[in-house]
């Protein structure tokens, strides 16, 4: 038998681990949904929206992506599209979409730049609306998208306003990673509590973010990040240090996007992710420990209350199983993915740590972070 004391132990971290993963539907449930908004009587003209796209290689999905925005009900539109050197047909889709488009090249990548951020930089320069719309080329956008964003950001006096595309799920490994991937980015960055007073949460979705000019530049713009990686996270974070209001939003029937397109570049996109260019063995070791602590070791309780004939254990462990297991399929039902999926979350976990593992690994071993075709030195 186990002694009572440790006994109370395992039923604490039983109760902590139910905390610490039920957060993530509480949060998913605080999260502000953004329906398409009804045509008004009169249109109203909010100033010129510089919409601005960075493109490498992105023949297969950046043609839709400009249909969508060439089809807004928000007239008033500059769309620029930013070639960062690509080396497939990319510079054919912009051409075909006639003089509503416009094609820039991006200068020679500067030594401390990444490669997203000196074309969105590149992008900004270029333009003059009072308004800065920055979407990856392969979201695709409903005709009401850019005008129901624009309204909520005037209504909610927002500095940035960013949303939340369906993301769309295509194969085996996205529907089981993603989900989880989803749950990861909800715990870390907390969008429902980024407008609180006093809370140091902040992200932009570097899918699709809207910001007026004004408060773009005042931040420094892309230039303030411009070796950042997760440059949307990185800018969010400097206009909440100035004071400045982000709202974000999930909208699903405003935008869609496939984030990735196979299994390997999900896996070098997600990698990017984990630390940037910013390595902490400390951090990831940290969060290797998180993910196995709170979503793998819990699993073995009732295995455990099996073997050592503990009804109190059993009793515990099998609330477990339902709680968890319930819990994991509800949310990948709740982003479209295949409620059978919830069944698989440890294999999404151990797939997830082999991921946090072989970011530590490379970090100690002072591997550069590649993406898009481009290396970055870590640092740190």
């Amino acid at each position: 038998m186990i002694p009572l004391a440790e006994v109370l132990l395992l039923v604490l971290g039983a109760a902590l681990v139910l905390l610490y993963q039920g957060a993530a539907v509480v949060l998913a449930y605080q999260v502000e949904q953004l329906e398409p908004a009804p045509s008004p009587a009169v249109p109203r003209d909010f100033g010129t929206v510089s919409v601005v796209i960075a493109a490498r290689n992105e023949e297969d999905d950046l043609g839709p992506t400009l249909d969508g925005l060439l089809a807004q009900d928000y007239p008033n539109l500059e769309i620029v599209v930013v070639d960062g050197g690509s080396t497939d047909g990319t510079r054919d889709v912009v051409a075909g979409r006639g003089p509503r488009v416009r094609l820039l090249s991006e200068p020679p990548l500067p030594p401390d730049w990444v490669g997203k951020s000196w074309a969105c930089w590149t992008g900004v320069r270029a333009t003059q609306g009072p308004w800065l719309l920055f979407v990856d080329a392969d979201v695709r956008t409903a005709p009401t998208a850019v005008r129901t964003v624009l309204e909520w950001a005037e209504r909610e006096r927002a500095d940035l306003a960013t949303i939340g595309p369906q993301v769309e799920m295509v194969g085996f490994w996205e529907r089981l990673v993603l989900p989880f991937y989803i749950q990861r980015v909800l715990l870390a960055f907390r969008p429902p509590h980024m407008d609180r007073p006093g809370r140091r949460a902040a992200m932009a979705n570097g899918q699709f973010w809207l910001t007026r000019r004004t408060a773009y530049e005042a931040c420094g713009g892309h230039a303030a990040v411009r070796s950042n990686l997760i440059e949307d996270v990185a800018i969010a974070r400097r206009y909440r240090d100035a004071g400045l209001r982000i709202r974000f939003a999930w909208a699903p029937r405003l935008g869609s996007t496939r984030m990735y397109r196979d299994r390997h570049e999900m896996f070098e996109g997600l990698l990017k992710n984990v630390h940037g260019v910013e390595f902490s063995a400390v951090r990831l070791m940290g969060l290797l420990a998180s993910l196995i602590g709170f979503y793998l070791l819990p699993l073995g309780l009732l295995p455990l209350g099996i073997a050592l004939g503990n009804p109190g254990l059993i009793g515990v462990g099998a609330f477990l199983y339902v709680a968890l297991f319930g819990k994991h399929v509800a949310f990948a039902r709740a982003v479209d993915a295949p409620a059978g999926y919830g069944f698989l979350y440890p294999v999404a976990v151990a797939w997830y740590v082999g991921l946090v593992a072989t970011s530590l690994g490379r970090g100690l071993r002072h591997r550069t972070v590649s993406w898009k075709g481009r290396a970055y030195p870590l640092e740190g």
